[in-house]
């Protein structure tokens, strides 16, 4: 595996006042260890594990930075038909967004190193644990558990991305799967089914470790961490991926009867991080640590709004009774007029050479924009795991089994859009009906959370964009497509030889 270099990240803020910071994530990994020197009691893998979820805010995963945006989280909205680039991006994701890639893409070397380092990171928790810990062994499962999720899920975003086929058993190129902490190990690309197994073997152990612990993992105040009922959502959106459509639906189902969804007076309150209603895992980000990826859609301290929402996205609400459309979107005004008018207090309008005076009123993305304390920072958490997720999951595997489930997926469907729209009236719909009825509210419900890109490459749905700005913008991409599955990075395929002849068909 090409890794630059592997380090056990250590928070040093908690090795020095661990009471301080011990349900939190908010340090960075500034103190690391080579490998050479040993995790060498149960307090050196809690800070190492702390380490691990630190590496969930690297630029390429779910952070962002001036240049890089978040592959997991709004990339895969920027690479559909959700959000439109406009004059005012630098053009950094030009490639992305038109699918241009190839194998020494940056960003694309990025997400996957990113990811990689995440999974070397939980391998080195996971190396010993058991030895070392043998006296303590539901602390052991609650350390142990964790890094096997974050684990298993990061070899599932790469296959998200990597993978030629999500179909549980295809032959197809997986990805590499690291099990154990070797700088020098040269893995091979496993089939999706070799890939599948790796991960719901991972997640199987984690969550009957995380069933049996030494104290809570998360708080009804904080939800940083992964634990069980964590695992289980993750679980459900891996076998709805995996068209294991009963499994989906029971896994669902546990984390919907654990975790309600948000009240219409609770569900604004969720996006500036001032209530946990519905979440269920999500990471951590404070001053100094980046965005999850929100400033490069909207930038609220220069109003720069490089990706707006696609008109037929914003054409499927209903504006006056969804309650998520004030939530989700808002208004910027740009011009070279004076005083500036913004729709968020402390930013400056963007100001144009235009004469006469022109002043223009941009639809945004706000959903990402807005923060916490009133402040329009981009500042906000990265919410993972919600349980509206889940009710558009259990109502999908259910509607993929027949007949005999259809009524309950779409009673789920109903659920959730009588919870979201105000005067909502039950509507009817049956077969393929029903399935396009849930692709619409997941689009909907699930906007710049990182879903549009995989739920069109899992469901072999054609991206075109019929609304666009650029010229440049390349408009359609077909099902069958090459670029719906990314290219092994060059770099990968130089440093290791027993990828050299695995790179992605067609490139």
């Amino acid at each position: 595996m090409k890794i630059n270099k592997i380090s056990i990240a250590l928070g040093l803020s908690c090795a020095l006042v661990f009471s301080a910071c011990e349900k939190t994530i908010d340090v960075e990994p500034e103190f690391v260890l080579e490998r050479s020197q040993t995790l060498n009691n149960l307090q050196d893998y809690e800070y190492a594990l702390t380490g691990a979820y630190s590496l969930l805010r690297q630029t390429g995963y779910f952070g962002s930075g001036a240049q890089t945006t978040g592959s997991w989280s709004v990339l895969p909205d920027m690479m559909s038909d959700n959000l439109v680039q406009t004059g005012e991006d630098l053009a950094n994701w030009q490639n992305q967004v038109n699918w241009v890639y190839t194998a020494d893409e940056s960003d694309i070397e990025i997400a996957w190193q990113s990811a990689y380092y995440l999974i070397n990171q939980a391998n080195l928790v996971i190396s010993n644990i058991d030895e070392i810990g043998a006296d303590e062994p539901e602390r052991v499962n609650r350390i142990k558990g964790q890094a096997l999720a974050l684990r298993g899920m990061a070899h599932f975003d790469l296959l998200r991305y990597f993978g030629e086929s999500y179909d549980r058993n295809s032959t197809a190129k997986g990805v590499p799967y690291k099990t154990a902490f070797d700088p020098e190990e040269m893995p091979v690309r496993l089939s999706v089914k070799e890939t599948y197994d790796n991960i719901f073997q991972d997640m199987a152990a984690a969550e009957a470790a995380l069933g049996n612990v030494d104290q809570a993992i998360n708080t009804s105040t904080n939800r940083a961490y992964i634990d069980q009922l964590a695992v289980k959502a993750l679980l459900a959106r891996m076998n709805l991926y995996a068209k294991d459509y009963a499994t989906a639906e029971n896994y669902a189902s546990q984390v919907i009867d654990a975790k309600p969804l948000a009240t219409k007076e609770q569900f604004a309150d969720i996006w500036s991080d001032a209530s946990l209603s519905e979440v269920i895992w999500s990471v951590t980000f404070s001053a100094g640590q980046g965005d999850p990826g929100g400033s490069n859609v909207h930038a609220a301290s220069s109003n720069r709004n490089r990706f707006r929402p696609a008109a037929p996205l914003l054409a499927s609400y209903d504006p006056n009774n969804d309650i998520r459309f004030p939530v989700y979107f808002g208004t910027r005004q740009s011009g070279n007029i004076s005083p500036a008018r913004t729709l968020y207090p402390g930013t400056p309008a963007v100001y144009t050479n235009a004469d006469p005076p022109v002043l223009i009123t941009r639809r945004v993305l706000s959903k990402l924009v807005r923060a916490r304390n009133g402040v329009y920072d981009n500042q906000v958490n990265w919410k993972v795991l919600r349980t509206a997720e889940m009710y558009l999951i259990r109502a999908e595997a259910r509607a993929m089994q027949g007949v005999a489930k259809a009524a309950l997926g779409l009673a789920d469907l109903v659920t959730l859009r009588a919870a979201r729209i105000n005067n909502y009236v039950p509507e009817i719909f049956v077969g393929q009906a029903l399935l396009d009825a849930i692709a619409v509210e997941r689009r909907r419900e699930l906007v710049g959370e990182g879903h549009r890109w995989f739920d069109l490459k899992r469901t072999s749905r054609t991206i075109d964009r019929s609304d666009v700005t650029l010229t440049s913008t390349i408009q359609t991409l077909e099902p069958v497509a090459r670029e719906w599955a990314w290219p092994i990075p060059q770099g990968e395929l130089d440093a290791n030889p027993n990828m050299s002849e695995q790179q992605t068909t067609g490139y």
